[in-house]
């Protein structure tokens, strides 16, 4: 009898490149809604990658209503019941409210976080392929992403048909290129950010310490362990200046008695450097195609809303993919910057470090209520409400 094999399947509802938390996440919420969903990645299962780690409100609230915020807590994610705002000798600490299921934050590496992401993925059917990457774009004759060209790590090409083809994949996204994703708005700031983990540490929550020209902070992570970092403005940055003296040095200015309790500690492992990089919004959404996570819309690190924003963007694509009309797509991009516009500002005015500790307390207050208008849309989206009307936006292009 001759022997049947199963040839790979070649044909899906999306196509996802990236399986970070933004590419994973939409791969679950699809998944779980029935869709036939290939998710590629360049690198490995489970693999860490530079990472602020902390999750805000907005993102806590999506993992428990997904069913994974049990998962992150018995990994040995610490969680985290306050955050301390120092500017300079001042202190002002706010505890972390609780509400629903939301008792605490946390933020784990991510290692922990992007393997749960993938493996509720996958066991509502998703299909991961890692070693893998997208290297282009299938097109119709009309000019409408029908699929995708797959390189393996050997060289082999492989073309996928999928209805929409979505790109998590980051910073530097071959879809949004390959896509021809317009409409950038460009931040005019960048910092460079030092970190690393140290054991020990009692967990003292959130702890955000700012100076001019100079921030620093502390974040329990998984593991026993703290992250541990201080940022500058990246133009001013000097790598020859030797990455361990920077971070002492500014760990000393920023943070005295953070630096007071790291004396005679080493970090697991090495310091890690992040030499920054200039925000951007592109155009999200297109005939065939979208962009979610950093792919569309990265912002400086210093607020560490990063993960939040990918959280809130995987929910909103999907909904529209589920939709299933171009103009769910176009609705998502509206929402995304409504929603995203704010926070940039915000943002990329923090890490302008332009600002004394006095005027930096006013832009903190903006990026509070902007962080609290984002809660509000998800717990709307949680109570499956009418998602309310937001203002229309423009891109500026670069």
């Amino acid at each position: 009898m001759k022997r049947m094999t199963t040839r790979p399947r070649t044909d899906y509802d999306a196509i996802i490149a990236g399986a970070r938390c933004a590419g994973a996440a939409t791969a679950m919420l699809l998944a779980r809604r029935g869709l036939r969903v290939l998710v590629v990645d360049r690198g490995d299962y489970g693999s860490d990658t530079i990472s602020t780690h902390a999750l805000m409100r907005g993102a806590v609230m999506q993992l428990a209503r997904w069913g994974l915020l049990d998962a992150v807590r018995a990994a040995g994610a610490a969680p985290i019941r306050s955050a301390t705002f120092h500017y300079g000798a001042e202190a002002v600490t706010v505890p972390i409210r609780p509400d629903g299921d939301v008792d605490a934050l946390y933020a784990p590496r991510r290692a922990v976080l992007d393997r749960i992401l993938v493996d509720a993925a996958a066991a509502a059917g998703a299909e991961f392929r890692f070693g893998v990457t997208l290297s282009d774009l299938l097109r119709d004759r009309d000019g409408r992403v029908t699929g995708a060209r797959l390189a393996d790590r050997g060289g082999a090409l492989h073309e996928v048909s999928a209805r929409i083809v979505i790109g998590a994949d980051g910073v530097r996204s071959t879809v949004a290129e390959k896509a021809g994703a317009g409409g950038n708005a460009l931040g005019r700031a960048a910092t460079a950010v030092i970190f690393g983990y140290f054991p020990g540490l009692p967990n003292a929550g959130y702890n955000w310490h700012y100076m001019p020209g100079m921030t620093a902070g502390a974040i329990p992570t998984t593991g026993g362990e703290t992250c541990v970092f201080v940022s500058l403005p990246a133009a001013g940055f000097r790598r020859e200046d030797g990455v361990d003296a920077l971070f002492r040095a500014g760990l000393a200015c920023a943070a005295p008695a953070l630096s007071a309790q790291l004396a005679g500690r080493e970090p697991n492992g090495r310091l890690r450097l992040f030499g920054g990089v200039r925000g951007h919004m592109r155009d999200c959404a297109g005939a065939g195609w979208a962009l979610v996570g950093d792919a569309g819309y990265f912002k400086d690190p210093v607020t560490a809303h990063g993960i939040t924003d990918a959280f809130r963007d995987a929910e909103l694509l999907a909904r529209a993919v589920i939709a299933g009309s171009d103009q769910a797509l176009a609705d998502y991009q509206h929402l995304r910057d409504a929603l995203s516009l704010p926070l940039f500002g915000v943002t990329d005015a923090i890490a302008a470090f332009d600002w004394t500790l006095e005027t930096l307390k006013p832009r903190l207050a903006t990026l509070n209520e902007a962080m609290k208008t984002e809660v509000a849309v998800l717990s709307m989206i949680t109570a499956r409400a009418p998602l309310p009307p937001l203002p229309q936006t423009g891109l500026a292009r670069a």
